[in-house]
């Protein structure tokens, strides 16, 4: 088996492959594994750009189980606030989004008495749905239950039917609407640090009730050290992993993958092919267009172009300040007047999420300093109108070919990652006096960087957007078919683009591939944890508390 692609989705692809007798091999064009979910060093500071939460991070459901079973977490220390998230509006005032129902409701009462019926409600529901949590299925793909393994699934979730029910059926910004306080009108739309128009209540319920129940922490080591984990148990399963492979084709023999082609014209055969690099790519570009169902095509030559069909990409800007500043908390969206807002880039919404990202991975800086990490919702069109170098470029570096190094894009773009920059450094040296002087780092990427390191469609990091036509298409084309293509066999597609949702479901998406594989070679699937280390500990920290 080859698996285009290094990230989570193509690591636990391998990794559940070699644990059901398979021999694989992942080819990344990058150096290091991981795809979005990753960091890289500037001096003595590590700039994580991922994980500010992980579904699955503690025990008591079946996520846990996955990342368990990849040997994501075994051995490391995972850290929980007690406030997922807090909102700052224009006007100073804060919401925290305490993740414990009774904590949260006893705020928002005090906050806004007037809105009690309201609050009640949907604290109400985070209660209920936090007991349904424990219920939802990861390990096994809907389209492959059975009769009875489906029925049995959707008992265990009537108890919580009418609360699951209401809260996909009634959308965020038509829930919010119902505060009389316009702090919590507003607040409630960026719970999940940036705001989701077409998210319904569901995935905010989902969230919390994770995050109060210790798991959706944070682990220790950051996103590339989970990443380098799910390598290494890979490698321990006896997996092979090739970086700086770019493939450019898949190669198809009798309507079957038979291997693929590399950027240096190499060619690889494999009995089977799983690709679990960006969706668009693969169908269009590796597999030229060939073997699209009718509403694949569709997705991929004109949903993908409609605005909210696809995860939105990040401004992100990070900060290295040679000191500590006790006062930042863990993770604030702040609410931005329009003359803020104008000066940055491309931004969706006047909001920008700032994490002091040290007090969630404290040892990827030196001692008595700090990082922020600040980022927003941003389109790609303005950075693309911006820049004049190209978006990849593979270069030869002592005889090897690289893909992924950085590339000119000229004085306009530099000038607008400054002024980013300089915007976001100083909104909060007024907040925070004397960040500015402080700074030791600066570091600031864009959508355009996003493709540079993966090759993701327009920058995206969890590719379809889940709850608009183009996730939930997806959704029901792999329960109808399975993540492959109709007339092509031998052949899989794995990761954010089989799928919809965050890590979790990337990783899922490995096992549910290898379930597909296992069942069209008439073979059982099989799964086991890696016992090998301890099991992770859990620290809860409360997010005022000075590190």
């Amino acid at each position: 088996m080859l698996i285009v692609g290094g990230g989570l989705g193509g690591l636990s692809t391998g990794c559940y492959a070699q644990m059901n007798g398979y021999r694989s091999r992942v080819l990344e064009m990058h150096e290091i594994p991981g795809g979005s979910c990753t960091a890289w060093d500037r001096g003595d500071f590590t700039l994580d750009c991922c994980v500010s939460w992980l579904l699955g991070s503690g025990p008591g459901n079946e996520m846990h189980q996955i990342w368990l079973e990849l040997g994501a977490l075994q051995g490391k220390r995972m850290r929980n606030f007690d406030v997922f998230n807090t909102v700052r509006g224009r006007d100073g005032r804060a919401v925290h989004f305490y993740s414990d129902p009774d904590r949260l409701e006893a705020h928002l009462l005090g906050l806004s008495p007037g809105d009690a019926r309201v609050i009640r409600d949907f604290c109400a529901g985070l209660r209920t749905f936090r007991k349904a949590l424990a219920r939802y299925p990861f390990l096994t793909p809907v389209g492959l239950m059975g009769r009875l393994e489906r029925w049995r699934m959707l008992a265990s979730l009537v108890p919580y039917f009418n609360v699951i029910r209401r809260s996909i059926g009634t959308l965020m910004r038509d829930y919010s609407q119902r505060f009389r306080d316009p702090l919590l009108r507003e607040a409630f739309n960026f719970i999940l640090y940036e705001k989701h128009p077409n998210f319904p209540v569901l995935p905010f319920y989902f969230q919390l009730a994770a995050h109060a129940d210790a798991s959706a922490g944070v682990p220790e080591g950051g996103s590339l050290g989970l990443a380098r984990s799910v390598e290494e148990r890979y490698r321990g399963l006896g997996g092979e992993v090739v970086y700086n492979a770019r493939v450019v084709e898949i190669l198809v023999e009798n309507d079957r993958a038979a291997g693929v082609r590399l950027s240096d014209g190499t060619e690889l055969r494999a009995d089977i092919v799983v690709s679990a690099c960006d969706g668009r790519t693969t169908l269009l570009d590796l597999l030229k267009g060939r073997y699209l169902t009718d509403t694949y095509r569709e997705l991929y030559t004109r949903t993908i172009t409609e605005p909210g069909m696809v995860f939105p990409g990040y401004l992100t800007v990070f900060l290295g300040l040679r000191r500590p500043f006790p006062d930042g908390e863990p993770c604030t969206t702040y609410l931005l007047e329009d003359a803020v807002a104008e000066r940055l880039t491309g931004i969706r919404h006047p909001s920008v999420n700032v994490q002091f990202r040290s007090r969630h991975y404290p040892e990827l800086s030196p001692p008595g300093t700090s990082v922020v990490y600040a980022t927003y919702f941003c389109d790609i069109a303005p950075w693309r109108e911006l820049s004049t170098g190209p978006e990849q470029f593979t270069r030869i570096r002592r005889g090897e070919e690289l893909h992924t190094l950085p590339v000119g894009r000229g004085r306009d773009y530099q000038r607008a990652k400054r002024q980013v920059r300089d915007t976001i450094v100083d909104f909060l040296d007024e907040r925070h006096p004397g960040l500015r002087d402080a700074i030791v780092v600066r570091d600031v990427s864009t959508p355009l960087t996003q493709v540079r390191y993966t090759g993701n469609y327009d920058g995206t990091v969890l590719g379809w957007q889940p709850f608009v036509d183009s996730g939930e298409t997806v959704e029901q084309e792999v329960k109808r078919h399975g993540p492959g293509l109709p007339g092509l066999a031998d052949f899989y597609l794995s990761g954010v683009w089989a799928t919809t949702g965050g890590l979790i479901r990337a990783a899922a998406s490995g096992r549910h591939v290898m379930h597909f594989v296992c069942r069209d070679d008439g073979r059982p699937f099989t799964a086991s944890v890696d016992d090998g280390s301890p099991l992770p500990v859990q620290l809860i920290e409360p997010a005022g508390a000075t590190p």
